[in-house]
Parts: C-alpha cells; structure tokens; sequence
C-alpha cells in the first residue's frame, strides 16, 4: 500500500515535532514537509501536493488556518483540520472552506491516522464530539434557546454596534451587555463576537 504523503502545518515548533514524531511511527504515512504559517502551508502545499495537508486553525500572524484550507483544499489535496477549537463557527467556517475532516487534538493516535486515511480518500473524518453537534444542526436539535434580551442584544451585534451603543439603543447599561454577551457566546459556543453573529444567522436567529 502506497503511503499517505502528509504536510503538517501549525504554528507551535513543539505541537509539530510532536506529530512529526507521532506520524513517523505510522508506516502508512509519510511526513513531506512542515510549516509554522498558512503562507507556508499554502506554497508548500502547491509545489509538494501532498495527499493531506493536516491544519491547525489559529496560526498566529498572517492569514489563518480556514483561509490557507480555502486556497489549499481541491481534488487531489485534501485539508484535515486538528484543532483545539471545537465552536459551531469553527467547524461550520472550517467545512465552508473546504476541509475533508475535523479532528480535535485530544483524539487518540489510532483515531487520528484513521482520520488521514479516511482524508487521503476523500472521506469525511469527523471527531465524535463534532460529528454529534453537526448532525444535531441537521436534525434541528441543536438550536439554542435565547431569551428576547439576548436576541435584541444579537441584532445590535450584527448591526456592528460596540457595547457602549447597544447600551445606548436598548437603554441599558456597558455591563448588562457584557453580562448578557457572556451567555449569548455560551450559548452559541463561541468567543467573539463575529463568531456570535456567525452563528446566529446559521441558525436562524436573526433575520
């Protein structure tokens, strides 16, 4: 069996040579190449064409890691994201872009090999925890409950308003939006705002 050409791309030298030394081990992979950004990753990609390009998210400066699968992903390349970030805006912006998979970095060894396998072959590999939530938006079932504060809160967001003019609109105070920011990101399973409002129109919460 021919083994799977892998490119490994994450900002952080210790998570590679980790992987790097984790891949070595595995005899049906083979690692062509790294790289610290997604410029890198993005060139690299282009004159090595790996079977794989395995893809952290956050990469620190340049363009991130759903903007370098965005240029990289096609036919005969295919991006598997390995994250630590696991929000609906993560995975939904993540499969948006093009990537086959979505791994979460605490898999297990023999899970994520499975993974580029499952990559290398055009199939999708999803970590359990992320496959459940997918299919949870696809039922329906995943929606999350906002009280009518959180959703006129939303629609400020989403008009690009900061706090101190959501405050204004709604005649409330800076810190009850923060506190009601809190729980709408909790809610919605993000940390930003743009990633609330993301969210939120996928599903269907704002008009």
């Amino acid at each position: 069996m021919t083994a799977v050409r892998i490119r490994l791309c994450d900002d952080h030298a210790v998570v590679r040579a980790g992987l790097l030394a984790l891949l070595g081990s595995e005899p049906g992979i083979e690692v062509v190449g790294e790289a610290g950004g997604g410029e890198e990753a993005v060139a690299m990609a282009a004159k090595l064409r790996p079977d794989v390009v395995l893809m952290d998210l956050q990469l620190g400066p340049g363009i991130d890691g759903v903007e370098a699968t965005r240029r990289i992903a096609a036919p005969d390349v295919h991006v598997l994201v390995l994250t630590t970030y696991d929000t609906d805006a993560d995975v939904t912006r993540a499969i948006e872009a093009g990537a086959t998979g979505y791994l979460l970095k605490a898999e297990r060894p023999e899970e994520l090999f499975a993974a580029i396998h499952a990559a290398a072959q055009g199939r999708t590999a999803l970590s359990a925890p992320v496959a459940s939530r997918v299919m949870d938006r696809m039922r329906g079932t995943g929606r999350p409950s906002l009280t009518e504060r959180e959703l006129d809160i939303l629609g400020q967001l989403a008009r690009g308003l900061g706090n101190r003019e959501i405050a204004r609109a709604l005649f409330i105070s800076e810190a009850t939006v923060k506190t009601h920011l809190g729980r709408i990101y909790a809610k919605l399973g993000v940390d930003t705002r743009a990633g609330a409002v993301s969210v939120a129109k996928e599903q269907r919460l704002l008009p």
